[in-house]
């Protein structure tokens, strides 16, 4: 078993505070998720301007502090008539207590210890910044409310998805912002590209030849008061971040 290394809570660096330390085994029980309350948000300008626009559902939130990937995919079933709860969802992917995650920081880099992200969720999600998954478990979550899922690994795909009226679910850097890259190494030796502060997960809803349009759930913080539920991100910037988690990305529908 790793030595558990002290966290800085990602929750406290969005809320733009990275003094406090927090570092807890998870248990064999989880606290309450938020509930859910639905917003429905502008859209950012006329849908009819892009390529393609997605309707996509949107709620004020996250379950919990590190549940971004949960959040983003509540979006997509709720987008197609899927209401499936947080403890759903976590029981669909499996949540992988047999280590907590922690990182060190090595000459050559920023490494994270931690369970099988490729398989399972990773972490406590109430406590630990470093709680995550992959696209390759989500799929479990799609696949168990019979939605239809496949791959995505770059913007071609994208676009061919979006055409066909799917969701991309994605991971990437809260805000699109700059990151701190990482390595993510399981018990048994696996190795995924990650990032360390900023991890997140948001829905790909439409697109021009400039610009992605995003949902994100998180909404305003006090690290980004203005941040909208639905915005655009420059397609460079854009493949930058995404590409900082390995392109890891869904398409759902």
């Amino acid at each position: 078993m790793f030595p558990i290394k002290q966290t800085i809570n990602r929750h406290q660096l969005l809320a733009g505070s990275v003094g406090a330390i927090a570092a807890s085994r998870f248990g064999a029980g989880v606290a309450g998720a938020a509930e859910i309350t639905q917003n429905y948000p502008e859209p950012l300008r006329d849908p009819e301007s892009y390529k393609i626009y997605v309707p996509a559902a949107s709620k004020t939130g996250q379950y919990a502090h590190y549940t971004c990937e949960f959040d983003a995919a509540w979006v997509v079933m709720k987008t197609f008539g899927v209401d499936a709860t947080l403890d759903q969802q976590v029981a669909a992917i499996g949540h992988d207590l047999a280590i907590e995650p922690y990182y060190l920081e090595p000459p050559e880099g920023v490494v994270i210890y931690g369970g099988d992200i490729n398989n399972y969720f990773s972490g406590d999600y109430e406590t630990n910044f470093l709680a995550r998954t992959r696209g390759r478990a989500m799929r479990k979550v799609f696949e168990a409310f019979d939605l239809p899922v496949r791959t995505v690994k770059n913007r071609k795909e994208i676009e061919q998805c979006l055409r066909k009226q799917r969701l991309i679910w994605i991971k990437t850097t809260v805000d699109f912002k700059p990151w701190v890259p990482a390595t993510w190494i399981t018990q048994t030796g696996e190795k995924y590209p990650v990032v360390l502060g900023n991890d997140h997960a948001v829905i790909v809803m439409g697109y021009d030849e400039n610009v992605v349009l995003i949902r994100d759930v998180l909404g305003p913080t006090s690290t980004n008061y203005e941040r909208p539920y639905e915005y655009e991100v420059p397609w460079d910037q854009f493949l930058a971040c995404w590409a900082a988690q390995g392109s890891d990305g869904l398409a759902v529908g």
